[in-house]
């Protein structure tokens, strides 16, 4: 029996972190390929994928304030830093016969398109998973603001925020405070206004503004992408005003 997913074209945001399989540096090869397979499994089902993954196991902003570094140079660095990222992703997907177009912000044509917002979507028409890296290609945004506009741009159903070991959105930090409360459902409005950690300020303006909604679950789960796609109610999802 073949199964209906909700969302026909989705945007996934992956952290690094996600990457590093718990340890915060590097790329854990087999949280590579498990995330790999999943994505898989939603491809499979004829769901549009598009990625973009943060650098910050790579690279950390902090790390340059340390040093003394100009917050752009450093974001510059960051963006690079997601660029590894992608085409580690880009090769373990291919490995496992997903076709796979990295597209940058940054030009670097000896490895990837530079990012063509057409081109982008002829290739999720083709099947094809495209992945987004280097952020928005401009110093002081996010690449959670990256997701936010690719969104907007290619016209995506949904953002499905990735999160490493949280199952959405709580009123507090539910690691710090037990008795943080866990919402199954919020505005981008109430996102901004309560002051949550789900995105900068930034990329739930640009959310709210397409009217893009989100939806915030746990990476960690095995299977919960295939869940989401498929609209079962897992996470925090986030609309615009009613």
């Amino acid at each position: 029996m073949s199964v209906e997913a909700k969302y026909k074209r989705v945007v996934l945001k992956l952290s690094g972190e996600a990457l590093s399989g718990g340890s915060g540096f590097g790329i854990n090869p087999d949280k590579m390929k498990a995330i790999a397979k999943e994505l898989k499994e939603v491809h499979d089902l004829g769901v549009q994928i598009a990625i973009v993954v943060g650098g910050g196991n790579i690279w950390r902003g902090h790390t340059g304030e340390e040093m003394g570094m100009e917050r752009a140079q450093a974001d510059y660095m960051g963006m690079l830093a997601t660029i590894m990222n992608a085409l580690g992703l880009q090769d373990v997907l291919e490995n496992i016969g997903v076709p796979t177009r990295v597209q940058t912000a940054i030009e670097m044509r000896e490895v990837a398109e530079p990012y063509i917002r057409r081109k982008a979507e002829r290739h999720l028409e083709k099947d094809r998973v495209v992945i987004f890296a280097g952020g928005t290609g401009n110093p002081y945004f996010s690449t959670d603001t990256a997701a936010a506009l690719r969104a907007a741009e290619i016209d995506a159903d949904v953002i499905l925020m990735a999160k490493n070991g949280v199952d959405g959105v709580y009123s507090a930090d539910p690691q710090k405070d037990a008795s943080a409360e866990k919402y199954s459902d919020l505005t981008h409005l109430d996102i901004i206004s309560k002051g949550l950690q789900v995105m900068d300020t930034t990329a739930s303006s640009l959310s709210m503004d397409n009217d893009i909604p989100l939806v915030v679950f746990d990476l960690n789960q095995p299977g919960n992408i295939r869940r989401v796609v498929l609209g079962e109610e897992i996470g925090t999802t986030i609309r615009g005003e009613e």
